[in-house]
């Protein structure tokens, strides 16, 4: 049966669940509006992914046709998934930041195997040993490409402006740039008294920005046609202070449940990702490829019990984190290494 909680002020959510995945669930947020129901987030595109949010939508009384537009915090496809058939059901509008509508306009465009040479590139260039290329090369030689999730994904139609209300009737929605976990990924302040009675400044829909046990993915998200280099850490520590100082009532996450004291889970994250990264210098006092250094970071699970696909995120976590240490001066290339290596100056 669909799971829905009603959050009252005219605000559910909906589990909508990814299939073979530890997440479990996407957590879509159904907000109406006076031009009718709005969708925060849609899940993942998968048959019962589909099943669950229109059978959770029919629980409330409301049709997926009835859907007036739809909001994305970010491009991944446990929330941006579903946007494609929700649209051609509804005819709704689809919101996301300009950033990540980039890389959702590069997905599509993708020709056959450029993923797989960007990967190999990347793992290549991070030090990855010769056995775990092997199932790439594999595959490049086999002509079996590797699908990209989000492939049918709606391309969005409406940009989120930073700093702005949206335009959703009846409501005070403002979007809140908070790049870290992807480069266009949006907060969304529910400017309205908390329904409750709940002292602070609203309600915030988090998406994967601050969610309450789990530290959230920051890896390398540039496009891989451009020169420019991010520094996606120092994104997300930025954001995560200008969330913190907002001040709101309740958080309603993407993932996992609701909670209040926003504040709190901030500091908390600061304070993971700066003993993190002082745990790195120490790594780095002798000098370390990206792939050395994933190895040696704690993760939640040893590495030997790593998924292969995992494993690939964790060296793009290492290298966000190098590119932090870097920028701090903490940490520098050694000269003529190759492939790459990093030390502690």
């Amino acid at each position: 049966m669909t799971q829905v909680t009603e959050h009252g002020g005219g605000v559910w959510s909906l589990k909508v669940p990814i299939p073979d995945n530890p997440l479990g669930h996407t957590l879509v947020h159904l907000l109406d509006t006076d031009r009718g129901p709005v969708l925060i987030d849609t899940g993942w595109d998968d048959p019962e992914s589909w099943d669950t949010l229109v059978a959770g939508l029919a629980a409330l009384g409301t049709d997926i046709k009835d859907i007036h537009g739809v909001v994305i915090t970010h491009h991944h496809p446990d929330h941006h998934g579903l946007s494609g058939q929700v649209r051609e059901a509804s005819g709704a509008w689809i919101a996301m930041h300009p950033a990540d509508t980039h890389v959702v306009r590069r997905t599509r465009e993708q020709v056959p195997g450029q993923w797989l040479d960007y990967i190999t590139a990347k793992l290549t260039t991070a030090g990855a040993p010769e056995e775990h290329l092997a199932p790439i090369h594999a595959a490049r030689e086999s002509g079996r490409m590797r699908t990209v999730p989000g492939l049918n994904s709606a391309l969005p139609d409406r940009d989120i402006t930073p700093g702005e209300l949206l335009d959703l009737a009846g409501r005070r929605l403002r979007a809140i740039w908070t790049p870290g976990h992807t480069p266009g990924h949006v907060c969304l302040h529910l400017e309205e008294d908390h329904p409750s009675g709940l002292a602070g400044n609203g309600r915030l829909f988090s998406g994967d920005h601050l969610l309450p046990e789990i530290s959230p993915h920051i890896g390398l998200y540039e496009d891989p046609s451009e020169e420019t280099v991010a520094d996606p850490l120092g994104d997300y520590l930025d954001s995560l202070e200008r969330i913190g100082r907002l001040g709101v009532a309740e958080v309603l996450p993407a993932h996992q449940y609701a909670f209040t004291d926003a504040a709190a889970r901030v500091r908390q994250l600061l304070d993971h990702h700066e003993e993190r990264l002082a745990d790195l210098r120490r790594l780095l006092a002798e000098p370390l490829t990206p792939w050395d250094l994933a190895v040696r970071m704690e993760w939640n699970r040893p590495w030997d019990q790593i998924p292969y696909g995992s494993k690939n995120i964790a060296v793009s976590e290492a290298e966000a984190h190098l590119r932090r240490l870097v920028k701090l001066g903490h940490a520098e290339v050694v000269e003529g290494s190759d492939p790459v290596r990093y030390v502690s100056p």
